[in-house]
């Protein structure tokens, strides 16, 4: 019952922006922590950013500074802004649902019960 779907990828250059949206139903949104993971091909996924409900935010070292979690309780829909972009940020950007209330603090382990199918992101040179 627990729905996530992607919006906002796409294809840009080097040094542009996109906008990712992930749209939630089926549960109780406001009190779970949310996150953001990627997967580049031959990759595992990884752990981009997690918000609380209360929008205290972790990030990926490789993201820090570019990009920007963040989530609308009352439109129950979850946001990463992603700034100067690189090649290396090519790949299949997930939505998750993890811990009731509580973020894992650690942006690597992370426990998810529920996953979006996926947008994908593409960096050209």
């Amino acid at each position: 019952q627990v729905q996530l779907v992607e919006s906002g990828g796409g294809s840009v250059q080097a040094g542009g922006s996109l906008r990712l949206s992930c749209a939630a139903s089926g549960y109780t949104y406001a009190y779970y922590c949310m996150a953001w993971f990627r997967q580049a091909p031959g990759k595992e996924h990884e752990g981009v950013a997690n918000i609380d409900p209360y929008s205290s935010a972790n990030y990926a070292d490789s993201v820090k500074g570019r990009f920007t979690i963040s989530r609308d309780n009352a439109k129950n829909t979850l946001y990463l802004q992603m700034n100067g972009l690189k090649p290396e940020d090519t790949a299949m950007y997930y939505c998750a649902r993890t811990r009731y209330y509580n973020c894992d603090s650690d942006i690597h382990h992370q426990s998810v019960d529920a996953w979006g199918q996926g947008t994908q992101v593409t960096v050209s040179s």
